[in-house]
């Protein structure tokens, strides 16, 4: 099994609009429950950060269905891995949009996730955000 973590920017001028990121996640979700696909997704202004994790050979199928959708740009993978254990073994798709101060939403999504460099990564990721809707 592998998990794999990306970032990419909306073409949306502003935020993400909540219905783009809405259609996004009704047809992730069904593909993901098929594939044995389970992640967090994190939209932040025109900011996505997902982690994915499953089947080596279903994440490479979607992480390529991702890469040619023309929705966003600037997608780099951060981290790809083999692991033993999923973060989010409960999850579809777990989803937060922007709240006041994301990272209060997000951390408890975190509590269990034991790996801490990518607890960090999600964490960083929402305080940027914060400080940035703070004095944006």
């Amino acid at each position: 099994m592998e998990q794999l973590v990306y970032i990419s920017t909306s073409r949306s001028p502003g935020y993400v609009p909540e219905g783009h990121v809405r259609s996004i996640l009704e047809v992730s979700r069904k593909n993901n429950l098929r594939d044995s696909l389970t992640g967090l997704l994190l939209v932040a202004g025109r900011r996505f950060l997902q982690v994915l994790e499953g089947p080596s050979p279903k994440l490479s199928a979607a992480y390529d269905r991702i890469s040619i959708d023309d929705r966003h740009f600037a997608l780099v993978q951060l981290t790809r891995r083999f692991v033993t254990e999923r973060s989010f073994p409960n999850w579809a798709m777990g989803y937060e949009h922007d709240g006041h101060q994301l990272s209060n939403l997000v951390e408890p999504m975190l509590a269990s996730v034991t790996n801490p460099s990518l607890k960090a990564e999600f964490m960083s990721f929402a305080q940027r955000h914060d400080v940035a809707a703070r004095f944006g």
